[in-house]
């Protein structure tokens, strides 16, 4: 990390500490933790031990084993909060301890950001996931400013990394980079043995989930239809032509102009107020019917109609990224759970009004657009980021982004939350007196500035 000013380590600490513990605070005035539709779901299953693939089963499974501590989400709130700032701890440490004080307190602010205060605060795969990966940063970070212990904090950051790769399909695009600062630092100066150690870490992320959910004996939910399902009626609605298999719906095609957006699969789903007649239930049941790999079909369908795909992707993503969108998709954050039998609900004190306004205010802002965040962290490497762990940040922030251009089946902001709090955590350690700045600030200017303008305009 490269040095600024050189005060004694923990006065440099202890002020960048201070920002870590208000935003931490902020989180924590959602007690006992924000639930939502889907972790509802999910503490359910926590509660029967019956778990599917639907959301991450390690999740549910982590889950049940903190029942013992206490039922409601409270425990599963501490875990993702207590990952995440001890992540955030130990990477100031580190930071301080190599002589960069003002670096170490930029990193305290960015606990500081709305949105990652209000998200957070709720219980969701996308906040245990930066949780843990945070966790894994910090310990990276402390490992090459120790000269002892530094090979058992990289094998714990790297059992952090296999635990994120079990909560999200695409998590891989965020773990690998991260997984190449657990190797010794010797090698990152040896490019053959970064892209061996790579190539089998990259072989381990990507096998957690699928053993994850086989080690908890999770049920098949067939989730991965809800991505096909989505594809499929894009490439419908941008083709004109008939895409899905039988279903037994009449003009299938004018069917599907009716039920298509480009925000989200959610109108083929069936907890909507109105389900799609070509909904999951029937274009699942059609797979199977006729003895149809569902997979084969939807690659099939992309080959035969390339334009139609690209088109619905980018439509897709344009709307994700929040760059050439006239309104929001999606409030930014969440503030209220939802009905519940439990009766878990977070009380509208004085903190959570000003967070959930301060974040939804955020959330229209560029600081809250992920297509901001992605032309910044371009820009950033563009403009040779400073160190290996801002770069290896930035590449976590950006491929994790750019995994959703393929791979996203809807628009909220959560699906960010590690883009943003990766990539803060990049330019407050990569950004120095080298740093070539047309080139970093250039990206996220004109993103921004595209954006603002089409909104002004329409």
């Amino acid at each position: 990390m490269a040095r600024d000013s050189r005060p004694p380590a923990f006065p440099a600490a202890a002020r960048a500490l201070l920002p870590l513990l208000i935003g931490c605070a902020g989180s924590l005035a959602y007690w006992p933790g924000l639930v939502t539709w889907d972790s509802l779901r999910q503490y359910d299953q926590a509660l029967s031990g019956d778990f599917d693939d639907w959301h991450p089963p390690a999740m549910e499974w982590v889950w049940r084993q903190l029942l013992p501590l206490a039922h409601g989400p409270a425990p599963m709130l501490l875990l993702q909060l207590g990952l995440y700032a001890l992540g955030f701890a130990l990477l100031i440490v580190a930071t301080a301890r190599a002589g960069a004080g003002r670096r170490a307190l930029a990193i305290g602010c960015v606990a500081l950001l709305p949105l990652l205060v209000a998200l957070m605060a709720t219980i969701i795969k996308d906040s245990l996931m930066a949780g843990a990966l945070i966790a894994a940063v910090g310990l990276c970070a402390l490992a090459d400013q120790s000269r002892r212990g530094k090979e058992a904090m990289r094998v714990a950051a790297f059992a952090l990394l296999l635990f994120a790769s079990t909560l999200r399909f695409n998590a891989v695009f965020a773990t690998l980079p991260l997984a190449l600062w657990t190797l010794p630092e010797t090698w990152r100066v040896r490019p053959a043995r970064m892209a061996a150690g790579g190539a089998v870490m990259l072989a381990l992320l990507a096998a957690a989930m699928p053993l994850a959910n086989r080690l908890t004996g999770a049920r098949s939910s067939h989730v991965d239809l809800s991505l096909i399902i989505f594809d499929l009626g894009g490439i419908g609605y941008y083709s004109g032509k008939e895409q899905f298999p039988p279903v037994g719906v009449k003009d299938a095609v004018a069917v599907n102009r009716h039920c298509y957006t480009p925000a989200r699969w959610d109108s083929y789903a069936w907890w909507v107020d109105e389900p799609c007649p070509i909904g999951f239930e029937q274009v699942r049941d059609a797979f199977a019917r006729d003895h149809i790999e569902p997979h084969l079909f939807w690659l099939g369908a992309i080959l035969r109609h390339p334009v139609a795909y690209a088109a619905h992707r980018l439509a897709h993503w344009n709307v994700e990224t929040r760059f050439l969108a006239a309104d929001s998709v999606d409030r930014p954050v969440q503030v209220a759970a939802p009905p519940n039998e439990w009766g878990f609900a977070v009380a509208l004190n004085p903190v959570v009004r000003a967070v959930d306004w301060l974040a939804c205010r955020s959330g229209e802002t560029p600081l809250g657009w992920p297509c901001v965040w992605i032309a910044a962290m371009i820009g950033l490497l563009w403009a040779g980021a400073s160190g290996f762990p801002a770069r290896v940040l930035a590449w976590s922030a950006l491929l994790y982004a750019l995994g959703y251009a393929p791979l996203g089946v809807a628009a909220e902001l959560r699906y960010y939350l590690w883009t943003m709090i990766a990539g803060a955590l990049a330019l407050a350690l990569g950004v120095d007196a080298r740093t070539r700045w047309a080139r970093l600030v250039g990206p996220p200017v004109v993103v921004a500035a595209v954006a603002v303008g089409f909104r002004v305009i329409y």
